[in-house]
């Protein structure tokens, strides 16, 4: 399995390449729920190529980017086992030689990136969408594989490849939880065992918004659940519901309709998302 650390190594890489090509862009610190990713990938192509990267663009000042977890080695070991075709793993000089200032940047429609994290997080879907686009040229795959849990970035992902048209399939993965219902994140490994504890609340109180009857009010449920959350010590960002599609507020819950949250525990944001049946 080929280690790629520049795009000129990339670029000879994919040349050679024969067969269908799935790409999973990745962080790092690797998890079953990246795997899950890497095992759809595997079904749709007869190639897969893995990019870790942790992109300083999309983290915002006082974010945790020096403090998210890295590990490549073990990252590597991993994909090996599993048969990963080869694993593009740059470093920023490679992708920003100006810096990050320089950079020529892809701004997404306000109405899908300035709600949700992106009113927390300015800036960070901006980010994501300039390193996915960069990527995307880089590689030249056949299909694109992202996974539901950051189901806002998956659909200012969908957005752009519309368009900017570009003809890439988009495939979404599942998210993947723990037994006790917390949906799988490299940054879980920062909970403390209390923290730890105390999270899979966050998908306890989705799950139990979801099973709502279709038509009731949105606000009023929205708000029991976010005082049990407060009360359990999390300090929650929002918890809404929205369309699918349009990420647009909803009054009322109705089948198709996505309830979303983000909550603070210690120095660990968490996001969750569910959909009504």
């Amino acid at each position: 399995m080929p280690l790629l650390r520049d795009p000129s190594s990339l670029r000879k890489w994919r040349q050679q390449l024969q067969g269908t090509l799935a790409f999973v862009p990745t962080m790092g610190h690797l998890h079953a729920g990246h795997l899950a990713l890497f095992r759809l990938a595997q079904a749709h192509a007869e190639q897969v190529l893995v990019s870790i990267y942790v992109n300083p663009l999309q983290f915002g000042p006082g974010e945790d980017f020096h403090s998210y977890p890295r590990s490549l080695d073990e990252d590597l070991h991993k994909l090996g086992e599993a048969g990963c075709t080869a694993v593009f793993a740059p470093t920023d000089q490679h992708l920003y030689p100006n810096g990050t200032l320089a950079q020529t940047q892809v701004e997404p429609p306000a109405r899908l990136s300035d709600i949700l994290c992106g009113v927390q997080r300015p800036g960070h879907f901006r980010g994501v969408a300039t390193i996915v686009l960069k990527l995307l040229h880089l590689v030249a795959p056949d299909m694109l594989v992202l996974g539901e849990k950051d189901y806002q970035q998956y659909r200012i992902v969908q957005q752009m490849l519309v368009d900017l048209n570009l003809s890439t399939q988009l495939l979404c993965g599942p998210t993947q939880r723990e037994p006790d219902g917390l949906a799988m994140s490299s940054r879980n490994t920062r909970l403390s065992p209390e923290q730890r504890a105390i999270a899979p609340a966050l998908a306890a109180e989705l799950h139990q918004l979801c099973r709502l009857p279709a038509n009731s009010a949105a606000g009023s449920s929205a708000e029991e659940s976010a005082e049990r959350l407060r009360q359990a010590g999390f300090a929650l960002d929002y918890l809404e519901l929205r369309d699918s599609e349009t990420l647009q507020p909803l009054s009322h819950t109705q089948p198709g309709a996505r309830w979303f949250a983000a909550a603070r525990l210690g120095p660990v944001r968490l996001i969750d998302n569910m959909v009504i049946p």
